[in-house]
């Protein structure tokens, strides 16, 4: 008796569809494996908008981070157009740091616009797309958007209205900083050397041999970084990971089941939770599905 009402309580789809969840979201975490070298895998992403717009007219951030490095370009933007990443892409990132191998994106139409794929299939780089409402796909480069917001938030003037101006002295500085995950400066591991900062101390007399082993000698020491870098990611990743998946339960949906999804846009406090119920009808990763509603036939989601 106890089973068969625990059964029918667990069946209420009002209840299931206005309660507060209060256990974690399913699923452990799958970290990203670190790439095997520098500009293999990049993560990009436009923040904003932002208030007040700069006395230049910008209003977004565009940004690129490189997984393994975490070296970081950045530009503050009109829009948020295709083109204007195409530019970008261009102009800051391939005329000065080379093509890189893959491209991480979020699923936004200016990324993937038609201009931006023929971008992409001209220079032969791999366009990775992060998983629909997984934005910690993604997380690398959403990070680095929480730390230069408060970076450029104490930097600017009162009105706020220069933090364009800014921009490139708190790319500058993160860049030039040991980073906690990989124990190393991005811009070492980005030129194989560390920057040579404003306020450093300069010797009054300066000696030029000739190195003949001097490219063997970057080669053996980058080669240095990137292990130590890689091995770092790791083992940071097996510590959060065991974090997260305290107490975590795996899901364990097939082809058939019926779902609840969380509702998107709750406007008042009385509005159902959770809509459905939804039958899913494909899978498509781990964690992700495609699942259509049980009455509305014509009425699908992901």
């Amino acid at each position: 008796m106890i089973t068969d009402i625990r059964n029918h309580l667990n069946s209420c789809l009002p209840c299931a569809q206005n309660n507060h969840r209060r256990q974690k979201l399913p699923g452990a975490l799958k970290p990203i494996k670190p790439p095997e070298g520098i500009w293999k895998l990049l993560s990009m992403d436009f923040h904003g908008p932002i208030a007040p717009t700069s006395k230049q007219g910008n209003r977004y951030i565009i940004s690129l981070t490189d997984i393994l490095s975490t070296f970081v370009v950045a530009k503050a933007v009109r829009d948020c157009s295709a083109t204007t990443a195409v530019k970008f892409l261009i102009n800051d990132v391939i005329f000065k740091y080379g093509t890189p191998t893959c491209i991480l994106t979020d699923n936004g139409t200016h990324f993937t616009a038609q201009i931006m794929n023929n971008l992409f299939q001209h220079l032969g780089v791999t366009h990775l797309y992060s998983t629909v409402y997984h934005p910690q796909t993604n997380g690398q480069i959403e990070r680095f958007n929480a730390t230069m917001d408060g970076k450029i938030a104490a930097l600017c003037n009162e009105r706020r209205t220069n933090w364009d101006e800014v921009l490139q002295y708190v790319t500058f500085n993160y860049n030039t900083s040991i980073h906690a995950t990989t124990k190393q400066t991005p811009f070492e591991m980005m030129h194989g050397r560390q920057a040579t900062l404003p306020f450093d101390q300069q010797k009054e007399t300066i000696s030029l041999t000739p190195d003949p082993e001097h490219g063997e000698k970057i080669r053996i020491y980058l080669e240095k970084l990137v292990n130590e870098a890689r091995n770092n990611i790791i083992k940071n990743q097996q510590q959060y990971k065991t974090q997260y998946d305290l107490n975590r339960q795996n899901l364990s949906l097939k082809l058939n089941d019926l779902v609840l999804i969380k509702t998107r846009n709750i406007r008042n406090k009385f509005d159902i939770r959770y809509e459905g119920p939804f039958k899913i009808i494909k899978q498509l990763g781990i964690k992700t599905f495609i699942v259509q509603h049980v009455k509305k036939l014509t009425l699908t989601n992901k």
